[in-house]
C-alpha cells in the first residue's frame, strides 16, 4: 500500500492504469505475483491438521493417516466406481479407466505368484476393509439398511481402521447337515428290505461302475468316452473345459456308494481340472453339468475343493447377463468375457430353457459364496419375463436379449422351453415354499399349457403338443417327458381340488411316454413321436428314431414313484435297465442307438455324460427307499444334481462368523 500512495494520480484512480508508465507496470505485476507465490507456497509447511490448510488443500488419505494412504490403495486394488444408477453387481464390467495400464484387477485376483506372500496379503486386506457390506453378504444375511457402507474415512479427519472386526462371510456346513431331515443316503432297514430291490439297486451300481471304469481307462479328462474307438470325445459346447463326465458323475457315484470311484473323481478335480481356459462355452451347459455337479458334490461331501472350483467358474458365467435387458446370451467365452447368441437362434435371440434355468445354481452360489449378485441376475430374469405381454398365457422359446420382446411365438414343453417349467416349481420348493413368485408363474403357465397344448390322440393317450404362432404340431419330444415327473410334484403342493387332477394328468403323460417306449422293438423311446394321420406314439422321420441314452422318461418314473408308490413304475423302470443292458451296452462302456425300431440297431458311439449323471442316478434312486436323497431334504436341477432346500432355521443360524 506504501508504494500505491507514492504513485502519480492515485487520489482520483484516473483510466491510464493508475497512472503508471509501462515499467511501473512491469515492477507491479512482479511484485504482486511474488506476494501471492509467497502466500500459497507457505501452505504446504502448516502441519496436516490445519484447518486453514484443509480449507484450500484436498486430504490425501480418506481414513488419515494412519498405517499409510488408505485411499491410494483403493486405487490400485478395486475397479473404477460404475456409473450412476449402475449394478452393484456388475462392478467388474465397469469401463477401464484411463491409465488402464496402471491399475491391478478387482481384488479377487491379485492371488499373483509374482508379489511376495506379505505384499499380497496386504493389498487383499486393505481392499476387504474398504469393500461394501453389500458386495459380501447376501440380502438374507445382510444387517441394517441396504447399500449401508462402511467408508474407510468420513471426512471428519478422525483416523478409522484399516481391519474391521467383521471377517467375510463362511457358509457353515456343519449347520447345514444338522439341517437336514432325512440321512442323505437314507436309514438302512437292514433284513427287512425287498431282496429284490437290492438285487436291482446292486445292477445299476455295476453299470454305474462299468460305465466308469471304462471311461477313466480310454477318455479320463476328457468330456466323453467314445465306447466303440475306445478315446476321448472333448466336443465344443463347454469352452475348453475338461472332465464333463467327471464332474457329473461325482454326485452320482457318491450316492452308489462307489467310494474307490468317488476318490478317482474327486482327486481329478482337485489335481487337473482347469478353469482358466478360452473358448466359447455354452451358459447353460456348463451351468447345470459343471457349477450344478460341483455344487451338489460340496453339499454330499463338505469337500473345499468342490466349492471353490464352483465359485470360481460361475464367476466366469457373469459378463454374459451384460445386455440392455439382463437376459443373458447363450454363448460365453470363459476367457475373456466375450458373449453373443447362438448362430442358429432366430435374429440373435436367447433360448428360453437356457436362461430360465440358472435360478438353483446362481441362488446356491449367492448362498455360499455370500454375494447376492447371482441371486439379483436371475430375479432380474424373472422381472423381464413378467412385464413382457404372453400369448395365450404361453411362453415361447426365443426372447431378444435386446429388446426383451418375443422374436417367435413357437411354444414346446420339450427341447427349447423344458426346464424352464422345470425350474418355476423347483425353485419355489428349494426356498421352503417361500418363493411365491415362482410358484404363481408356474402355476399359470401350466394353466395354460393344459388348456391351450394338451391333447388325447384317438387311442386314448394324453400328449403335449407344440405351438407355432397358433397352429399346433402334434408331437412330443423324448424331452417333454420329464413333465410328468415336473406336474406330480407341483401337484403334491397343489389345493386339494386340483392335487388329483393334476396327478392324474401326470400319470397320463408318463404312461404316453412308456408307451413310446414299448411300441419300439428296442424298448427304448425315440428321439420325438408324433400323433398324426392314424400314428401314436412312435417316429414318423428316421432322424427321430435315435435314443441318445436319454433319462426323461425314467425320470418321471421315479417322481411317480415317490409320489405314489404304484408299483408298475418300477417295473416300467426295470424294463428300461434291461433295454439299456441288451442294446446299449458294448464292450467299453454305452452307446446311444440309431434307430430304437431294429433290434439290429447301430450305435453313435458316445456314452454321455448325462448317462451317468441323470439316466443311471434316477433308475438307482427309483429302487431306493424313499429317505435316500429324500425329496423333503432335496430338489434336483434339470442335469439331477441334487441341490438342498433352503431353510428358514438354516438362514438363521449360518451367519458371518
Amino acid at each position: 500500500m506504501l508504494l500505491l500512495r507514492k504513485l502519480p494520480g492515485m487520489p482520483g484512480w484516473p483510466p491510464s492504469a493508475l497512472g503508471l508508465r509501462l515499467p511501473q507496470k512491469f515492477l507491479f505485476l512482479l511484485f504482486l505475483s511474488g506476494l501471492l507465490t509467497l502466500c500459497f507456497g507457505a501452505l504446504f509447511l502448516l502441519p496436516d491438521s490445519s484447518r486453514f490448510k484443509r480449507l484450500f488443500l484436498p486430504r490425501r488419505g480418506g481414513a488419515g493417516d494412519a498405517g499409510g494412504d488408505l485411499d491410494g490403495l483403493r486405487s490400485l486394488t478395486s475397479p473404477p466406481p460404475p456409473p450412476p444408477g449402475a449394478d452393484p453387481g456388475r462392478r467388474h464390467a465397469a469401463p477401464s479407466p484411463p491409465n488402464a495400464a496402471a491399475a491391478l484387477p478387482p481384488p479377487r485376483r491379485l492371488r499373483d505368484p509374482k508379489l511376495p506372500p506379505a505384499q499380497a496379503a496386504a493389498v487383499m486386506e486393505a481392499a476387504a476393509a474398504t469393500s461394501s457390506r453389500r458386495e459380501r453378504l447376501s440380502p438374507l444375511h445382510r444387517q441394517g439398511p441396504p447399500g449401508e457402507k462402511k467408508a474407510a474415512g468420513s471426512g471428519t479427519g478422525s483416523a478409522a481402521p484399516l481391519r474391521q472386526t467383521r471377517a467375510p462371510f463362511r457358509f457353515d456346513y456343519e449347520v447345514f447337515r444338522r439341517s437336514l431331515r432325512h440321512p442323505v443316503l437314507g436309514r438302512r432297514k437292514g433284513g427287512t428290505e425287498d431282496p429284490e430291490n437290492r438285487v436291482r439297486r446292486l445292477k445299476l451300481k455295476e453299470m454305474m461302475k462299468f460305465a466308469w471304469d471304462n471311461y477313466k481307462q480310454y477318455a479320463m479328462g476328457k468330456n466323453e468316452l467314445r465306447p466303440l474307438t475306445k478315446n476321448g470325445h472333448i466336443g465344443n459346447m463347454f469352452g475348453g473345459l475338461r472332465g464333463a463326465t467327471v464332474v457329473d458323475a461325482l454326485d452320482t457315484l457318491y450316492i452308489m456308494e462307489l467310494q474307490e470311484e468317488f476318490q478317482e473323481a474327486k482327486d481329478w478335480v482337485e489335481k487337473n481340472f482347469d478353469l482358466n481356459v478360452n473358448g466359447e462355452a455354452s451358459l447353460f451347459e456348463v451351468n447345470i453339468r459343471y457349477i450344478g455337479g460341483l455344487l451338489a458334490a460340496y453339499y454330499l461331501t463338505g469337500e473345499e475343493v468342490f466349492k471353490s472350483k464352483a465359485l470360481e467358474l460361475g464367476e466366469k458365467l457373469l459378463p454374459a447377463f451384460n445386455t440392455p435387458t439382463g437376459i443373458p446370451r447363450g454363448v460365453i467365452n470363459l476367457g475373456s468375457g466375450m458373449s453373443w447368441s447362438w448362430g442358429w437362434a432366430s435374429a440373435g435371440s436367447s433360448i428360453l430353457a437356457e436362461f430360465g434355468s440358472l435360478h438353483l445354481e446362481f441362488v446356491h452360489l449367492s448362498e455360499l459364496s455370500g454375494n447376492p449378485v447371482y441371486t439379483e441376475k436371475v430375479m432380474n430374469i424373472r422381472k423381464v419375463l413378467n412385464r413382457i405381454e404372453k400369448p395365450q398365457g404361453l411362453y415361447p422359446n426365443f426372447l431378444s436379449p435386446v429388446t426383451g420382446n418375443w422374436v417367435q411365438h413357437h411354444v414346446s414343453i420339450g427341447g427349447l422351453g423344458d426346464s424352464f417349467y422345470e425350474y418355476l416349481i423347483k425353485s419355489w420348493l428349494m426356498s421352503d415354499k417361500k418363493d411365491a413368485e415362482a410358484k404363481t408363474m408356474y402355476d399359470n403357465a401350466l394353466e395354460a399349457i393344459e388348456k391351450h397344448l394338451v391333447k388325447k390322440s384317438a387311442g386314448g393317450l394324453t400328449y403335449i403338443a407344440e405351438w407355432r404362432g397358433g397352429a399346433l404340431d402334434h408331437k412330443m419330444g423324448h424331452l417333454a417327458c420329464f413333465s410328468g415327473g415336473m406336474i406330480a410334484l407341483g401337484a403334491e403342493h397343489a389345493g386339494e381340488e386340483q392335487k388329483q387332477h393334476y396327478m392324474d394328468l401326470a400319470a397320463e403323460i408318463t404312461n404316453t411316454c412308456h408307451e413310446s417306449y414299448i411300441r419300439s422293438e428296442t424298448k427304448l423311446g425315440p428321439e420325438a413321436f408324433r400323433f398324426d394321420f392314424g400314428t401314436e406314439a412312435m417316429a414318423t422321420r428316421l432322424s427321430d428314431r435315435y435314443y441318445i441314452l436319454r433319462p426323461e422318461v425314467v425320470e418321471s418314473y421315479m417322481y411317480m414313484w415317490r409320489l405314489t408308490h404304484n408299483p408298475k413304475y418300477r417295473q416300467w423302470g426295470w424294463e428300461a435297465v434291461q433295454a439299456l443292458e441288451k442294446y446299449c451296452r458294448v464292450d467299453a462302456g454305452f452307446s446311444g442307438i440309431r434307430d430304437v425300431y431294429t433290434t439290429n440297431p447301430s450305435h453313435d458311439n458316445m456314452q454321455q455324460s448325462f448317462f451317468l449323471a441323470e439316466t443311471l442316478k434316477y433308475l438307482y434312486l427309483l429302487f431306493c427307499e424313499d429317505d435316500v436323497l429324500s425329496l423333503e431334504d432335496w430338489v434336483f436341477n434339470t442335469e439331477a444334481h441334487p441341490l438342498p432346500v433352503n431353510r428358514t432355521d438354516l438362514i438363521l443360524k449360518t451367519s458371518v462368523q
